[in-house]
């Protein structure tokens, strides 16, 4: 108030000043209408508007607290318990407001807080009033966009919301997931990227999308090369068994190179059709766009995942056109093409093996290479963001030498204002500058180590390809498959190692040129804050001031000191972020082990349970040779892999999407950590109200883990929903594999049996009875006639009974199938108690559980209803087969007694038929045979 006060000067004459009584109070009056009069319009036509939209100002000028200092330090408790409190929801609210920018817990504009003064950017720098004396600007403050601090519309919307159910409800003060939010979210567009150095360009939360659209790029790629391994490995193994049919001398030179070519072409038509419509996809179509959200990812893994499906069967149907070749071109008998096919699943079995440990493997790899993207790519945005820092140290220690000289009087408020906000601005400046020049020069560089790493990698796949062709020709002579298999394989992952050294090579060179080129640029801007710094206490201030210049040096020395001081606080804060950051990373790490780990036992027990099904089908149909049900176990054994192989691939993919999706509550989460240990490292000593400060904190963090653990639930829940629709459709496809085979073994064991009851039928007893019968002269064309007509009439009536009793059974069963299934239905439907709503997730959880097991229960009886029907039908066809079978002997019989009759030939024994029981009469004859025939 003094240096006020002498600011202010007011000279004026007591004498020339007049009392006129009546005028006096006139201007009393006037006085006291026009401020009603304005009083009225004021609350008329701003304060009812304001209120009317819950907007509350408060207005407190310098005047009113320089006319009541008594009133401001009795109220010094309680605005400090109330700042105090404010502080929890500050830092609540903190991580929200920066989600682009991990690191930036402190900005310039908080240190202009700090400063008691305001610079608002929009305003070119035009300084406002002390903040010292303004309650509203510490309570309602929102921090200044800085040049390189990115904010997130997503996450703001978020925070909104929070800071609104605050004000309602301090209950729901941690929902900030909504709808509304989620589908900004999906909406939210973010670079497109195809390597890891494009990732360096990108801020904030894109970073952590861009790297899981990577990983999510990099599968499809990884299925491809394991594809395009098992086509070649399949083609060598059928080449290497024709070559043992072409040294038998079984088929020719001509069949063979037919098989081998036709297998080549379909298997690349397979592949072109897997690319074209994969190409055709809208999402694939819009590829080439520099920028792609939630929703376009999700929608081609949805799509990938279809065709992926659609390719495996077209994979099956090949190699059943395999056995149908060796049918009709190589002209090999049943047998001896089950025989080849038989080897050639069997060493697809030991391909699917070998492929699913590698995909296993070079897929935990990404994921490491994920992580250890995400770390390098966090210690590139540290180091850019290290300029900010050190521009609000400069800031700090620059406002706390002024503040000594304002208490020494050596400086006004005014001119340590108006000195900080020009060094404000030109900080401001070259901030702005910095971050426009790093970003300009760092996509230059990308750019160019992007073209010479391209360069490289294509001359790298062109020796590989090479390299590749030429094993091939030398393995095509080869008669091992087994050798074949294990020496290709190794192959091929030499040269992935190879290409992923490459790339990691040059990664890190890039990673080294842009870390360079930031330390030259911060450089360059810490001169120049030197340069300022400089010149405002060596040259403005003493020409401002009556300061001399040896008091400016040792305030120099003096601010340099607390440079240092501050410098050292932004590096300590700067690594606990980090270790706050890396902790983060290996809890995902355990996580994708962990998924790993569940996937496998998954998988283990899906294939165990399978096995087990075909197993059952196979000893309740009874009647195949064990190397029929070897070959049918073998061959399901093989399609179960593969597409567990596919599915393992696509489960990947799902929890990825899953932490894609999550990732904007992840950094939310991270960032309140961040916060915690921070304000932790400050409070050395607590006391009470830090110390409930902190358990508020530490409560508000608990309760964003549980949400954020919720939600991944949910997220995850939805995406097992979808890859049970891909194993629905995958089963489906195998089930109809296995029942064609399972349906062509039965068709062939059915011929042999015929095959053979016809050659053990009585065969040698019916050709002495055809002899004798020609031999009589009894016998005519006519009676013969008359005899089989008569037995083809019984044969047809039989087999028309035969088919009435057939259908009258199998209705039967169907009906009472179906009158216990309506039985278990009208159960299941029967009105019950309607169950209350859920009163939280566990509720819920429990919910859909006890519905899961009441699901799988009623699977379960209609399954088992399904094969007691076809149990009954099974017996009932027996049944009828056998009865038909006896009638046809029968009808047979007769008609061999009645030949026998004709032709008066003497039957010993009906019951057997040896050809010494036809005894003829020597003296018949007949003129020709083939009256008899």
């Amino acid at each position: 108030m003094a240096s006020c006060s002498s600011d202010i000067v007011l000279s004026f004459s007591v004498d020339s000043l007049q009392v006129v009584p009546g005028l006096l109070a006139t201007a009393v009056v006037l006085g006291i209408v026009t401020g009603a009069v304005a009083a009225g319009l004021l609350c008329w036509f701003v304060l009812l508007p304001l209120l009317s939209r819950k907007v509350k100002q408060k207005v407190v000028t310098h005047n009113q607290e320089d006319h009541k200092p008594d009133v401001n330090q009795s109220n010094q408790d309680v605005a400090s318990k109330a700042k105090k409190k404010k502080k929890i929801k500050d830092t609540k609210l903190l991580p929200l407001d920066e989600e682009g920018d991990p690191l930036s817990n402190h900005g310039v504009a908080a240190f202009a807080l700090k400063a008691k003064v305001v610079y608002p950017i929009n305003q070119k720098f035009r300084p406002l009033a002390d903040g010292a004396s303004n309650p509203s600007l510490h309570e309602n403050y929102k921090r200044t966009r800085l040049p390189n601090q990115i904010f997130e519309d997503s996450v703001e919307s978020s925070m909104e919301s929070m800071s609104q159910g605050e004000k309602e409800d301090e209950s729901s003060s941690t929902t900030i997931h909504s709808n509304t939010s989620l589908d900004k979210f999906y909406e939210r567009m973010f670079p497109r990227v195809n390597s890891f150095p494009e990732v360096l360009q990108c801020n904030g939360c894109d970073v952590k999308l861009c790297l899981y659209s990577l990983c999510l790029q990099s599968l499809p790629i990884l299925d491809t090369e394991l594809r395009q391994e098992q086509y070649t490995m399949f083609v060598q193994i059928l080449r290497i068994n024709l070559s043992d049919l072409l040294l038998q001398k079984k088929i020719d030179g001509e069949v063979y190179t037919h098989i081998i070519s036709s297998q080549e072409a379909e298997l690349e038509g397979l592949e072109q059709n897997h690319r074209t419509r994969l190409m055709s996809n809208k999402s694939f179509r819009g590829k080439g766009s520099e920028s792609q959200t939630m929703e376009d990812i999700e929608r081609r893994e949805r799509e990938y995942s279809d065709h992926l499906i659609r390719n495996l069967e077209g994979f099956w149907k090949q190699i059943e056109n395999v056995h149908h070749l060796l049918h009709d071109k190589a002209k090999c008998s049943y047998d001896e093409a089950e025989r080849i096919m038989m080897n050639l699943i069997v060493k697809m079995i030991l391909v699917e093996s070998i492929l699913c440990d590698s995909q296993e493997e070079l897929a935990m790899e990404i994921q490491e290479k994920m992580i250890r993207w995400e770390h390098m790519a966090k210690i590139v945005e540290a180091s850019k963001y290290q300029i900010q820092e050190e521009s609000e140290c400069r800031l700090n220690a620059v406002s706390k030498t002024l503040d000594q000289l304002t208490i020494k009087k050596k400086l006004t408020p005014k001119q340590k204002e108006r000195h900080l906000t020009q060094l404000f601005k030109d900080f401001w400046e070259e901030v702005s500058r910095y971050n426009k020049d790093c970003q300009q020069q760092t996509k230059a560089v990308i750019s160019e180590h992007l073209g010479h790493r391209n360069k490289l990698v294509e001359i790298l796949q062109k020796k590989q390809n090479e390299e590749r062709s030429n094993f091939i020709a030398r393995a095509e002579g080869s008669v091992d498959a087994d050798n074949f298999i294990m020496e290709y394989h190794k192959l091929l992952e030499d040269q992935r190692e190879l290409q992923g050294a490459l790339e990691d090579e040059e990664d890190c060179k890039v990673i080294d040129a842009v870390a360079e080129l930031c330390k030259e640029l911060y450089t360059g801007a810490s001169q120049t804050f030197e340069r300022l710094v400089k010149k405002l206490f060596l040259q403005t201030l003493p020409e401002m001031t009556n300061l001399a210049l040896g008091e400016c040096e040792s305030m120099k020395h003096e601010l340099r000191h607390n440079l240092s001081i501050e410098l050292e606080k932004a590096e300590n804060e700067r690594k606990t972020k980090i270790k706050l950051f890396q902790e983060m990373l290996v809890q995902e790490k355990q996580l994708w082990a962990k998924e790993q780990v569940r996937s496998s036992a998954l998988d283990r027990y899906v294939c165990d349970t399978q096995q087990q099904v075909v197993q059952g089908v196979l000893v309740r149909l009874s009647g195949l040779s064990d190397d029929s049900n070897k070959f049918a176990l073998q061959r399901h054994k093989f399609l179960l892999r593969s597409v567990l192989r596919t599915l393992a691939l696509r489960n990947i993919a799902m929890a990825t999407l899953t932490q894609m999706r999550m990732s904007r509550k992840i950094v939310i989460v991270q960032e309140l950590k961040e916060q915690h240990a921070l304000e932790k490292c400050k409070w050395h000593l607590q006391d009470e109200e830090q110390w409930q400060t902190q358990k508020e904190m530490e409560a508000h963090i608990l309760e964003e883990e549980n949400q954020l653990e919720e939600e991944a639930w949910q997220a995850r829940s939805d995406f097992q929903q979808q890859l049970l629709l891909d194993w629905t459709d995958a089963n489906n496809g195998i089930r109809q594999h296995m029942e064609r085979t399972i349906g062509q073994m039965l068709i062939h064991h059915a011929q042999q049996e015929a095959a053979k009851a016809m050659m053990e039928d009585n065969g040698e007893f019916k050709e002495h009875l055809v002899e004798a019968a020609v031999e009589s002269v009894y016998v005519t064309g006519n009676s013969v006639n008359k005899v089989v007509q008569a037995y083809h009439h019984n044969v047809e009536k039989i087999l028309k009974e035969h088919e009435k009793e057939k259908s009258k059974g199998l209705k039967a069963i169907k009906e009472n199938a179906s009158k216990l299934r309506s039985n278990r239905k009208l159960t299941k439907t029967n009105p019950k108690k309607k169950p209350s709503e859920p009163s939280s997730s566990y509720d819920l959880h429990e919910r859909l559980i006890s519905q899961q097991k009441q699901l799988l229960e009623n699977l379960r009886t209609y399954q088992q209803i399904s094969l007691d029907s076809l149990k009954q039908k099974k017996s009932v066809l027996h049944l009828l087969e056998g009865q038909l079978e006896h009638k046809l002997k029968d009808a047979e019989q007769e008609f061999i007694a009645e030949l026998a009759s004709m032709a008066r030939i003497r039957l010993a024994d009906n019951n057997s038929s040896p050809s010494r029981n036809v005894q003829p009469d020597p003296s018949g004859r007949i003129s020709s045979t083939k009256k008899l025939k």
